[in-house]
């Protein structure tokens, strides 16, 4: 099988941590960057925590700056979830490692102008980068292979009644992408929090060694506290995780074509995914929304991406 050519784009963040710990190893995933933005914390210390996930493991992909800012809204950070550095709880020997210095959308849009059309975008923070490189050049729409991004709900939000945190952060970006025309695959809240990491789960991942092991344990330790105290959740979900899987396996999940469209008017539903799961508007499906996925597969697929780094 040829493995599946991705650009991973995410705001590093306990859960990007393991995404990114999935796509570099497992070989159904040919990772060709990891372009960072602004999001669980400002676009300094999500860079820092890429940088530091990737010298821990080994990781030799190539990392990029992106953008620090969302497209008009106020910048808002996840520090009650991932705390003061973006990523709290492990403790990273001093940085060697260094970002590219071209910048993350030039990445993108360059990398995508010189493909076959066979190149995945997982973008798993906020839309900023994705929707910024579609402005920028919108020849680049037509030569994405599929979309899988972290996102969003059907049901209820997590930073506010409405909307979760990653469309929040920059509704307007993710207004662009939802309706930019690419094949698009939403892992929402209502997916992505049957992932919820419990005490069992970390132990199981302590065991299976490595420095992946304990990278997982001290992460995964941290927000068990913060995911409990924010939401009585027995554990974090490592919601981001859930679309490289998808990628790997798509077999174990479920999903249900809607049309979707994010609400960028001001007021409580600012930032939601309008998902129309009944068809009453009548409109196509633009996008392939994830309900469930075999809990059982995606754990074991996470232990063996943590022994692959022993």
């Amino acid at each position: 099988m040829t493995a599946r050519k991705i650009i991973l784009d995410c705001d590093p963040g306990h859960d990007d941590a393991i995404a990114i710990m999935l796509a570099a190893k497992h070989p159904s995933i040919e990772l060709l960057g990891i372009s960072i933005v602004a999001g669980n914390q400002i676009l300094d210390k999500t860079l820092v925590n890429g940088l530091n996930v990737c010298q821990m493991l080994n990781i030799d992909t190539p990392v990029y700056a992106g953008m620090p800012q969302p497209i008009m809204r106020q910048q808002i950070v996840a520090d009650n979830i991932h705390g003061e550095t973006g990523l709290d709880g492990p403790v990273f020997g001093p940085l060697t490692r260094k970002a590219e210095t071209k910048h993350a959308v030039n990445f993108i849009i360059d990398t995508l102008m010189n493909s076959d059309g066979d190149i995945t975008l997982v973008p798993v923070g906020p839309l900023t980068n994705i929707a910024v490189a579609m402005r920028m050049q919108p020849k680049i729409i037509p030569k994405i292979r599929e979309i899988v991004l972290m996102g969003g709900a059907y049901g209820t939000g997590n930073f506010t009644p409405s909307a979760e945190f990653n469309i929040f952060a920059d509704p307007e970006a993710a207004r662009v992408v939802f309706t930019a025309g690419a094949p698009l695959v939403m892992m929402g809240l209502d997916l992505t929090h049957q992932t919820v990491c419990t005490p069992d789960i970390i132990t199981r991942m302590e065991k299976a060694g490595g420095p992946a092991g304990k990278l997982f344990s001290d992460m995964m330790n941290f927000t068990l506290k913060t995911q409990h105290d924010n939401y009585g959740l027995a554990g974090g979900p490592v919601h981001d995780a859930t679309c490289v899987a998808y990628l790997i396996n798509p077999d174990a999940f479920n999903v249900q074509p809607m049309f979707v469209e994010i609400d960028v008017n001001s007021g409580p539903c600012y930032g939601r995914t309008v998902c129309d799961a009944l068809g009453v508007l009548g409109k196509p499906a633009n996008t392939k929304v994830g309900i469930t996925l075999d809990t059982a597969w995606f754990w074991d697929l996470v232990e063996d991406c943590v022994r692959r780094y022993r």
